[in-house]
């Protein structure tokens, strides 16, 4: 039940998130003429986050298909995290004439306020195959802890 309502909800989202793209990419092509700083075909790269929570963490995977490590910053501040980097563009213009460019290129920046049951010292990131895998440790006194209650007869 879970799994069917949350492919409702992100079928609901879905072509409001198409439309930002559309116009993020609409925008940019109309102002590139004004931005000679810009490669021609880059575009906003905004990677895909999926935010998942165990009883030991909040666990936060980032997709950035084509980038390596040393293209992507992660930090804390004042109990936000930043995720920012750059994929750039490796095409070789000359002598091509595009029909079709999909593929995004561009800085991104993605922030996340962290929850004070983090314990922030303690944060991991590790670079796995295009992946950025972040996993947030709760605080011990955040966890959830079970206890089992003695019913009394009476």
């Amino acid at each position: 039940m879970l799994i069917d309502r949350r492919r409702e909800i992100d079928d609901i989202f879905r072509p409001l998130l198409d439309m930002q793209r559309t116009m993020d990419r609409l925008f940019h092509e109309i102002f590139r003429d004004y931005a000679r700083e810009e490669p021609m075909f880059s575009s906003e790269f905004y990677p895909a986050v999926d935010i998942y929570e165990t009883k030991d963490a909040i666990n936060i995977d980032v997709e950035l298909p084509g980038m390596d490590k040393k293209d992507v910053k992660v930090k804390i501040e004042n109990n936000v995290l930043t995720i920012s980097g750059e994929k750039k563009s490796e095409r070789e213009e000359k002598g091509r004439n595009y029909r079709v460019v999909e593929r995004s290129f561009g800085k991104f920046e993605r922030s996340f306020i962290i929850p004070d049951t983090v314990d922030t010292k303690n944060v991991k990131a590790k670079f796995e195959k295009g992946i950025l895998k972040i996993t947030l440790p709760k605080k011990e006194e955040a966890k959830k802890k079970v206890l089992d209650v003695e019913i009394e007869e009476a």
